[in-house]
């Protein structure tokens, strides 16, 4: 009696069986944001398509700590010189 599957071609020898936990491209599509550093950041997520899930958190807090870094600069960017205020008035003196 034959226990193979009909429509189901035998796996050739030598070709490594398809395993449903091995690691997997999400295909997730990202979009750039003009901003060079959150976009190499975001391009980083890419690597853990290849690998298992006990490599992905060094990957994620790489990501994280570059996009902390990229909101920490803004912070630090000199924004547009701010106006010199016009002399204030006197008070009366009485």
């Amino acid at each position: 009696m034959d226990d193979a599957v009909p429509g189901t071609p035998p796996a050739a020898e030598g070709e490594p069986a398809h395993d449903p936990a091995a690691p997997a491209p999400l295909n997730v599509p990202r979009t750039p944001t003009g901003d060079a550093g959150v976009d190499v950041a975001l391009d980083r997520l890419g690597d853990a398509d290849h690998l298992a899930t006990d490599g992905h958190l060094e990957v994620y807090e790489d990501v994280h700590r570059g996009l902390r870094d990229a909101l920490t600069a803004l912070d630090v960017r000199p924004g547009p010189p701010v106006p010199p205020m016009p002399p204030m008035p006197h008070a009366p003196r009485s």
